[in-house]
């Protein structure tokens, strides 16, 4: 979405398209495994992927179908089953959910109501259809679960059920290791993206020291180095929350990761291989990441520190949508929306890098940041408090620029993701920085 004022049929033309994108990503993700793999639990951490496409329907219909055209509810007795606050992950495989079919028809009866809805929607200026934000709103709560499922795929034991090609090879990244931000005042969030959620909103100034960013993610190599330097046995190098977590949780390397035979090997959606020095790190919690960057002798960026490496123009002085620019991403641009099932090496896609030469901001891996996820000044919950107002807090660490299982409709400069400091099976990886003066 790059224009506010695109007349009703350009709008209504993405949406359907949106929509219809993040369905036939959901399908592909429920229909790859037998019906025992969608009603399983396949960790705690996750909901029964049956869970997650009726979830889908459910919100679908709750917004376009009831909040936009004002029918009657199609199943109003599913609504507390699907309600993700009422039930904990852990609990929903006791529910009485929908099977499978029954799962797939609610959401194809739903898909069909809301195309309709759409078609006959006037884009005007109430909030909920001005610029059709309901539909893309709906169209990123289905990525964002697609996501979710990708998750639950990764966690799941047994053969592979999904394949897709790996990046290009590309040439071995041979430029400065970190990058100057010069300080100063920027543009962060916006009040003018029609699809951006509430707590990308409003636009506001920043002001932000000078401070070296690194050009590309955190590797694998690099990580590993840290781990074999006894980086998790060392308390130095963790915050007394994050030592007492390794110790609980006997961490000693990221997620899926072992070693055998003097090499270390991963488990990827159920192909082992070894893992490779040169893709960025994946599946670390806050934690790690913020240990790995004492190590370095180097921090986590603060969130309003990789956004303006992300947006901010110097030879403009304006906030870009995307580090490349304003135009919607292609594959030349980033790593998105499952085309590979893993991150491409650390300093790909040279044509998405940000003015001042910073690369793999959008896409691969989602970067933990120093910041707690708060609200901006100015900030009004909308539509709904749940989907943002409630996780503000100390609790939640910020993720940005998102990863290779994010779709673009889910995926701008302003994004902004959070979860728990402990969280790993999410597809995280992180880059550090530095201030300006320090050695």
């Amino acid at each position: 979405m790059t224009d506010p004022a695109l007349d009703a049929e350009t709008l209504r033309e993405r949406a359907v398209a949106s929509l219809v994108v993040a369905r036939d990503r959901t399908t592909l993700l429920t229909s790859c495994v037998e019906d025992p793999d969608l009603t399983a639990q396949h960790s705690p951490l996750m909901s029964p992927l049956v869970w997650d496409l009726a979830h889908i329907g459910n919100q679908e219909e709750q917004w376009l179908l009831r909040a936009v055209a004002g029918q009657e509810a199609i199943r109003p007795e599913i609504d507390s089953l699907y309600d993700a606050f009422e039930h904990p992950r852990a609990e929903r495989p006791s529910l009485p959910l929908l099977s499978p079919e029954e799962a797939r028809r609610y959401a194809a009866d739903v898909r069909g109501r809301a195309l309709d809805v759409l078609e006959r929607t006037a884009f005007d200026d109430t909030r909920l259809t001005q610029a059709g934000f309901a539909f893309g709103m709906i169209a990123q709560h289905e990525q964002q679960h697609d996501e979710t499922m990708l998750i639950t795929h990764q966690l799941r034991t047994g053969p592979a059920a999904l394949t897709a090609p790996d990046p290009q090879p590309v040439t071995p990244y041979t430029g400065p290791a970190e990058i100057l931000v010069p300080g100063g005042p920027f543009t962060m969030g916006t009040s003018a993206e029609p699809w951006a959620l509430d707590n990308e909103r409003p636009a506001h100034r920043r002001e932000v020291a000078p401070f070296w960013i690194d050009a590309t993610p955190v590797t694998n190599g690099a990580y590993q180095a840290f781990v074999e330097d006894g980086g998790y046995d060392d308390p130095r190098w963790w915050t007394p929350e994050g030592w007492a977590h390794v110790r609980r949780a006997r961490l000693t390397a990221p997620l899926y990761w072992r070693r055998e035979g003097g090499q270390w090997l991963r488990r990827r959606f159920g192909v082992t291989e070894q893992v490779p020095p040169d893709e960025p790190v994946l599946h670390v919690c806050w934690y790690e990441a913020d240990a790995y960057a004492r190590w370095a002798g180097r921090r986590l960026p603060t969130e309003a520190e990789w956004e303006k490496a992300a947006r901010h123009d110097p030879a403009t002085g304006r906030s870009r949508r995307y580090p490349w620019g304003d135009a919607d991403p292609t594959p030349e641009h980033a790593n998105l929306g499952q085309r590979h099932l893993r991150p491409a090496p650390a300093g790909s896609f040279p044509a998405g890098a940000s003015p001042l030469g910073v690369r793999q901001l959008i896409g691969d891996v989602w970067e933990w940041t120093a910041s707690d996820f708060l609200p901006y000044p100015g900030f009004r919950a909308f539509p709904y408090k749940e989907y943002s107002e409630v996780f503000f807090g100390p609790e939640y660490k910020v993720l940005r620029g998102g990863s290779f299982a994010v779709d673009p409709v889910a995926c701008r400069g302003t994004f902004r993701n959070w979860d728990y400091p402990i969280r790993r099976q999410i597809f995280s990886g992180f880059r550090t920085a530095r201030s300006a003066g320090d050695a």
